[in-house]
């Protein structure tokens, strides 16, 4: 029996304590924050809550491996520059050359890895709030599309694609 399990990585990005106030006293639960990838191109991320950090961490794990999107990839890196938004954060992520790393904040550099991306320039700005700047990245990755896709999307052959753009390039 050959069992096809992929190995997923998980980035635990933020654990936060909740407070709830009642009328016998404070309630306390966790709230957690979990990213979750093959290194091959698929990611996902959730957020999980519970009264205890552990069964919040297993429930947003468990959450995000069945949310996953499809990243591209061009060998190490990503196919072209991409901007992503979420809330009032903002995210830039730029292809670099191999052996360059994952030049990330910490943030961004989580979901980077969980996706499988090893070489790439990466900059977040506006608000800093750790889950934005997660949202922001895997809303930046999900509009990446590769050469076959943007080809296929246009009703086209990516000769013809990569024909217009060398005419485009001479023509310049």
């Amino acid at each position: 029996m050959v069992e096809n399990k992929e190995t997923f990585v998980d980035n635990v990005v933020s654990v936060s304590r909740v407070t709830k106030v009642t009328k016998g006293g404070k309630r306390f639960s966790f709230s957690a924050m979990v990213v979750s990838g093959n290194r091959e191109g698929k990611v996902g991320v959730a957020l999980g809550r519970s009264r205890e950090v552990s069964m919040a961490i297993a429930k947003a794990t468990n959450k995000a491996r069945k949310n996953l999107i499809s990243v591209t990839l061009r060998g190490s890196t990503i196919p072209y520059d991409v901007k992503g938004s979420h809330g009032a954060s903002d995210v830039i992520v730029r292809p670099a050359s191999k052996g360059t790393g994952v030049i990330a904040g910490g943030a961004m550099r989580a979901v980077l890895d969980a996706a499988g991306v090893k070489d790439v320039l990466a900059k977040s700005s506006g608000s800093g709030n750790r889950k934005n700047v997660v949202k922001a990245t895997l809303n930046a990755l999900a509009k990446l599309r590769s050469a076959g896709q943007l080809a296929k999307q246009r009703g086209k052959t990516i000769m013809q694609l990569v024909g217009k753009v060398e005419k485009n390039v001479k023509s310049k």
